[in-house]
């Protein structure tokens, strides 16, 4: 936990939509899983597919810009001219992959597990779902790297510029994704949608961006969002149903670039009023605690919420058939049945992310072209992380995913030196003798 005088220094507005972010991917994956176990084994739904009246609800509950956001805030909070970029992406690295270690850890023992017990289909079932949220991790090692970057930007009106030229880049991407026919050609809308955040993150860390003006531009945001929806060319909802023609998540559309420029604008508007709430002791108590944990609320949720389906199943209380009559009561028991299991899982867990790494840990304190590999290999650990969460453990192009991930980082480690090296290749060669 960060020392009082790292606390006063924090915007708590960030910290504030950080957790409040990750309160609503909790339980809105709770309440979107319908899950059973039947004569024809598990079966798992998503009561968006089963009701699609409920797509517009997305547009509230989607909230991975948010995420990106605070991403570019905090990113442009700690980056300082002179700093060796790559250098500065591996510290960032370091804190984030600490905890998908462990979690890669457990899920490779368990899938190891459940193939010499329940065969290789089984394995390759559970894989797949296993770390299909890391997808989140990879595309923001990424994004992180253009920050540096974006600090560069000494205006407002810059900052324009470029969230105009990201929003007309997603829209070109997905012509060609359109025209093609397939969702790999909007791929590079991955990066292009989720800078977006990123962007005005760093504009309102740098404080580039006025209330009355984020305000403004949010809502012609929105509009251009419900306009764009009205057309029919794209789903309505922003969040993976299962059941949709046109994925505006994966990859991300403009309609998803859109939702992201209005939302992060929002934030930045209300940002004021966030800070002088989040000053009650009380309120920052709770923030600073679940930010100190976040990753691990962000990585156990899913197999939180299994455990507390699966549980409720084994007595008879399934929330699967939307039709009947108990299924919204039975629901809410879920959400409060997982809410305990994920505390229990927080205490024991979140102090992993803590725990510093052996080698893994040390100070960075390359420069120039080592650095600038570091913070490469970095982005190439992003990448593979992407493909392995699209992939899933399961398949010669998952474990490769999985393998090159680990290389990658290794490889990022090694490069990035250390402070006590470069500390001993300073020091003068007689006094190593003394």
């Amino acid at each position: 936990m960060p020392n009082s005088a790292t606390v006063r220094e924090r915007d708590r507005a960030v910290d504030v939509a950080r957790l409040s972010a990750l309160v609503v991917v909790m339980f809105g994956h709770c309440a979107l899983l319908l899950a059973t176990i039947d004569s024809g084994g598990v079966r798992i739904g998503n009561i968006l597919g089963a009701l699609p009246a409920l797509a517009p609800i997305t547009w509230v509950v989607q909230v991975m810009p948010l995420f990106f956001l605070a991403g570019g805030a905090a990113g442009a909070y700690g980056w300082h001219t002179g700093k060796a970029w790559g250098t500065w992406l591996f510290t960032r690295a370091q804190r984030l992959c600490r905890p998908v270690f462990w979690y890669l850890a457990v899920w490779v023992a368990a899938l190891v597990a459940v193939r010499l017990l329940l065969g290789a289909d089984s394995a390759d079932a559970l894989g797949r779902e296993s770390v299909a949220l890391l997808w989140f991790l990879g595309v923001y090692l990424i994004a992180l790297a253009f920050v540096p970057a974006l600090t560069h930007l000494r205006t407002g009106r810059a900052f324009g510029v470029v969230v105009t030229a990201l929003l007309a880049a997603a829209w070109a991407v997905d012509g060609i994704r359109f025209a093609v026919g397939t969702p790999e050609a909007g791929v590079a809308n991955y990066i292009v949608v989720w800078l977006i955040p990123v962007a005005i993150g760093v504009a309102y860390a740098r404080r580039l961006i006025r209330p009355l003006a984020a305000a403004c531009i949010g809502v012609v945001a929105l509009a251009a969002q419900c306009a764009l929806a009205m057309t029919g060319a794209y789903e309505v909802a922003i969040v993976v149903t299962g059941v949709e023609h046109v994925s505006n998540v994966s990859p991300p559309t403009l309609l998803l670039a859109l939702h992201c420029t209005w939302m992060s604008c929002a934030f930045v508007a209300v940002a004021a009023p966030i800070r002088r709430w989040a000053q009650r002791p009380r309120v920052w108590r709770i923030v600073v605690a679940g930010n100190a944990g976040a990753m691990t609320i962000y990585l156990w949720h899913i197999p939180a919420i299994a455990v507390a389906a699966f549980s409720l199943h084994a007595v008879g209380l399934d929330a699967y058939d939307v039709a009947a009559p108990d299924f919204w009561p039975m629901l809410a028991l879920r959400a409060v049945v997982f809410a305990g299991v994920m505390a229990a899982l927080f205490r024991l867990l979140s102090p992993l992310e803590h725990r510093p790494l052996p080698w893994w840990d040390d100070s960075g304190a390359a420069t120039g072209a080592r650095s600038a590999l570091a913070g490469a290999l970095v982005c190439a650990a992003g990448a593979a992380l992407a493909l392995m969460a699209k992939e899933g453990l399961a398949g010669s192009v998952g474990w490769a995913a999985f393998c090159g991930f680990l290389v990658a980082v290794t490889a990022a480690r090694m490069c990035a030196g250390s402070a006590a090296t470069a500390a001993r290749t300073r020091e003068p060669v007689t006094s190593r003798w003394r």
